[in-house]
């Protein structure tokens, strides 16, 4: 698979505790991507952070750690990006989630063994 040097970095914000179905939500976007066939996902966890509530997650505090903040990054040409919007909206709605979503345009330099 080859994406152009000129790319789309698409970041999406969560919670540990939102949900798709019986999955988390961060799991079912990546299982999703994979199955329409983008470049490529990762999930990251943040030990702390806050969204549009200020209300502050972080493992420090005990009360508040079962609900970490996690950025869901995928890559990929910016039309399969765009296509994929649509569904990624549609499993946010689904879950209640307020996930925070953005892009930005990236330069590949390099993307699995080839040259």
């Amino acid at each position: 698979m080859q994406i152009p040097e000129d790319a789309v970095l698409l970041r999406i914000f969560l919670g540990e505790k939102d949900r798709f179905g019986h999955r988390p939500l961060y799991e079912a976007i990546v299982l999703k991507a994979r199955e329409l066939h983008l470049a490529g996902a990762t999930v990251l966890r943040g030990p702390m952070g806050f969204g549009h509530s200020s209300r502050l997650h972080s493992a420090k505090l005990e009360r508040l750690s079962e609900d970490l903040p996690f950025v869901v990054e995928i890559v990929d040409a910016a039309q399969k990006i765009e296509d994929f919007l649509p569904v990624l909206d549609a499993m946010i709605v689904e879950s209640k989630s307020s996930g925070l979503v953005t892009w930005e345009g990236v330069k590949v330099l390099r993307y699995g063994q080839g040259t």
